[in-house]
Order: C-alpha cells, then sequence, then structure tokens
C-alpha cells in the first residue's frame, strides 16, 4: 500500500485540499486565512471554514503579542501541551496555566466555584497585552468577559473557543461582544484543539 510519508508533504497536500474545497478562503486577509486553514487541517473539519469569527485587527494583535514574547494564559493543560514549544521558545514566550495550582484547587473549594474560574482569577497579573486561550472551560470565558468589562485586565487577543452544550455558546456570544480583540467559533464546537491551532497559527506566522 502506498501512502504519504513525508510530514511537510503530508501539511502542504493537506493545505492543498482545504484550498481547493473552499476557495472562498482566498478572499481572507492572508493573516485570517492561515488562522481559519490551520483550524481546519487541526480538526479535519471543513465546517470550521464558515464558522471561525476573527474580529477586525485580532490576527495583528495576536501577531504583535507574540513578536514581543507575550505570555500566553490557558484555561486547562492540554491546551498548554497542544502548543509548539520550538515556536514557544523562539519568541521567549512563557506558557502558564493555574488549574492545578493547590491555591486555585483551596479557593474554588472554599468559593464553590469551577477551577477554571479560579484559575483565570489567578492570572490577572499576567493578562495585559498577552494572549489568553480559553479552549474547555466557559466558566473561564465567563470570568475573563467580566473582568474585561469592569476594565480589569486587557489581553491583547482573547482566543475562546470552549466546547459542549453548557455555557459554551452563551460564554462565546458575550465575548463577541466584548471590546477585545478575539478569535472564536459560535454555538457548540470548538476544543482545546482548536485553541491550539489558532495561537500555532499565529506562532508560524510570526
Amino acid at each position: 500500500m502506498n501512502f504519504m510519508n513525508d510530514p511537510c508533504a503530508i501539511e502542504e497536500r493537506s493545505m492543498a485540499i482545504i484550498e481547493e474545497n473552499l476557495p472562498e478562503l482566498n478572499r481572507l486577509p492572508v493573516e485570517e486565512r492561515q488562522i481559519v486553514k490551520r483550524v481546519i487541517h487541526t480538526t479535519g473539519d471543513l465546517s470550521y471554514g464558515g464558522l471561525v469569527r476573527i474580529s477586525p485587527g485580532a490576527a495583528t494583535a495576536g501577531l504583535a503579542a507574540v513578536r514581543a514574547g507575550r505570555p500566553v494564559i490557558t484555561d486547562v493543560n492540554m491546551l498548554k501541551t497542544g502548543l509548539n514549544p520550538g515556536r514557544l521558545e523562539a519568541f521567549g514566550i512563557k506558557v502558564n496555566c493555574y488549574i492545578r495550582d493547590p491555591r486555585v484547587v483551596a479557593e474554588a473549594r472554599a468559593q464553590g466555584i469551577t477551577r477554571a474560574m479560579a484559575a483565570m482569577r489567578l492570572a490577572v497579573p499576567e493578562m495585559d497585552g498577552g494572549i489568553v486561550a480559553v479552549g474547555n472551560a466557559p466558566t473561564a470565558l465567563f470570568v475573563l468577559c467580566e473582568l474585561i468589562r469592569r476594565g480589569e485586565v486587557s489581553p491583547a487577543l482573547v482566543v475562546g473557543t470552549p466546547v459542549g452544550f453548557v455555557g459554551a455558546a452563551e460564554s462565546k456570544e458575550m465575548l463577541m461582544g466584548m471590546p477585545v480583540p478575539h478569535i472564536t467559533v459560535p454555538g457548540t464546537k470548538g476544543g482545546s484543539t482548536v485553541a491550539a491551532a489558532v495561537v500555532n497559527a499565529l506562532l508560524y506566522m510570526a
């Protein structure tokens, strides 16, 4: 059985297939097109071509944050481990996820809230000018949006793609109403792989 085994060739062919199936992507600015293609490539789902929402200037803001070596905050470790370590190192970017931090565990238990909520609050001092990526927990995105609304944090970019049937769509709808550059996927679809794909696209382009 003949099959492709060159990773570079496989990726090139994958991107070509995406372009063949979704020629309308060519109407997007080049940075936005690369982000959408990376999400489709990662998920194997062409429907993301019509789902990804990128606010005006979000791609530019994300690229500037990457080039400046600003921190990345993630809601879960799955998202953190999905980011390209070589590219992060090249830009001197530190990625933090506090979901397992003992302070977060204690705070969540004491307040009767999710650890994702407590983790977002703990990360506040690192958010300004950085990238906050939420790929799993709607509660984390709700808290982040509230922090932004109150003027307590000002991230350069929010990547918000929590997945599921409870709170995911609502949290992303809230994000789309926030005065902050953002990239999201309305509805129930999303996940940590999607959020990681968006951040990786920025890392590759930068």
